[in-house]
């Protein structure tokens, strides 16, 4: 007999709000009337805490304090009850638009364990051999210089960007095979370890730049060939989840040009940034969420908050554990504290006031990337973070944690240390016993 899940009350809200937005007559409420049926379906938990499921099919934590709404995973399991809500007090930003809920999912999972698959790095590699072939005379190196050498052409500066634009968390194992391929064309190591290679995850202007550039210098089809370049390796991207959404919103980005050819030339006389808010507005809405790093900073680090405590939904305090992770960012300017929900806050608070923040990204650090306080006195450890289960959730962990750490950075400019933040990299230790190798080296 087929065992029956027991019923959860914020899974029962779910599927009522889904089925709501998935009705056609959605589509023609406005956001007052969408907003009326929402806060009806306001749930609260015994604690007093209410939740609403709402913008990008994502649950929403009311804060007592302040009134706001922040992205928040529910407490699953727990008992709740529907009660009704002021409709004037939720706003906009967390009321469904429609296209928002049919998001392509994704996965949080670093590029640590889990290799890519052996059909992707095979089919980047067949590009990153011909794009090395190319002249630098004719594809200068406009953007990527700090990873590049000087005379790699720019084709090969725009697999890269491409593959790291679209990786929802850049931090790979040190002998990944999609990174090694770019071995010979490096300007330096990459930042990391024979670990980790902890990388920075380039804006979209980066890639922009590339074409853009070509363009006003009169080599349209020098230009077309870079833009065919970055929709070849978003196409090979998409079989890997881990890829697949910034991929799938890169591909809506660029191919339009490849199918009109000199789209973006009149754009390109007004400069990169214009060309790359010109490939943005290209982007349908049912892929925003996966353009939040470059249209909103903000919800960008909100929602890889929710995608951390989420990876660590097996623990009973999730909010916790998140804490534990997002001490380790550099805060000096406090103002981390006022972006977290109350039950986030409530636990980096605690660990604040023991000394246990900021303990590994400060603004200053030893050449190492260990964090030292004014004077040189090492930070205390960081608190101790819950070790996950299996090799699959220690992956989606430390994905989201250092998807974390890149929003936060986008947000402040807080710099990723050489050999990544404490808490990943404890889970690095963990990981590097059971790594999935086997495809090494064979495409």
């Amino acid at each position: 007999m087929t065992a029956v899940r027991p019923w959860d009350a914020f899974t029962s809200a779910e599927a009522e709000v889904r089925a709501m937005v998935a009705d056609p007559r959605w589509q023609g409420l406005s956001v007052p009337d969408r907003a009326h049926v929402l806060a009806a379906r306001v749930l609260v938990t015994q604690d007093g805490d209410r939740w609403l499921y709402g913008a990008y099919a994502r649950w929403h934590l009311h804060d007592p304090g302040d009134g706001r709404w922040h992205p928040a995973p529910p407490p699953r399991g727990e008992r709740a009850r529907k009660v009704g809500h002021a409709t004037a007090a939720l706003p906009d930003q967390v009321v469904p638009t429609g296209p928002d809920f049919a998001a392509e999912p994704g996965s949080t999972q670093a590029f640590i364990g889990p290799d890519v698959l052996p059909v992707v790095t095979g089919q980047i590699a067949e590009m990153v051999r011909g794009a090395g072939r190319k002249s630098e005379l004719d594809y200068p190196l406009t953007a990527f210089g700090e990873i590049f050498a000087a005379d790699v052409p720019s084709t090969v500066a725009a697999v890269w960007g491409t593959i790291m634009w679209c990786a929802y968390a850049p931090a790979f194992d040190g002998n990944e095979r999609l990174i090694t391929l770019f071995g010979e064309y490096l300007r330096r190591s990459l930042p990391g370890d024979e670990w980790v290679r902890w990388l920075p995850a380039p804006p979209l202007l980066d890639l922009v730049t590339l074409v853009s550039e070509r363009t006003r210098a009169g080599r349209p089809r020098a230009a077309l060939r870079l833009a065919a370049l970055i929709a070849d390796t978003a196409q090979a991207l998409l079989s890997d989840i881990r890829f697949r959404p910034r991929a799938l919103a890169l591909l809506t980005m660029v191919e339009p040009v490849l199918r009109r050819p000199g789209r973006d030339d009149a754009t390109a006389a007004r400069g990169d940034d214009a060309v790359r808010r010109a490939w943005l507005d290209r982007c349908p809405p049912r892929l925003a969420l996966a353009l939040l790093p470059e249209t909103d900073p903000d919800a960008y680090f909100a929602h890889s908050v929710y995608d951390l405590v989420e990876a660590l939904g097996f623990v009973q305090d999730a909010s916790g554990a998140a804490a534990a992770y997002l001490a380790d960012l550099s805060d000096s300017r406090r103002m981390l504290p006022e972006r977290l929900n109350h039950r986030l806050r409530r636990a980096y608070v605690e660990l604040e006031r023991a000394g246990l923040t900021g303990t590994s990204a400060a603004e200053r650090t030893e050449p190492e990337g260990f964090a030292v306080r004014p004077g040189g006195a090492p930070v205390p450890q960081a608190a101790a973070v819950v070790t996950p289960p299996d090799r699959e959730s220690k992956a989606a962990v430390l994905g989201a944690a250092y998807a974390t750490c890149l929003a936060w950075g986008r947000l402040t400019g807080a710099k990723v240390p050489q050999h990544g933040l404490a808490g990943q990299s404890a889970l690095v230790r963990e990981l590097i016993h059971e790594r999935d190798d086997h495809h090494i080296g064979h495409p």
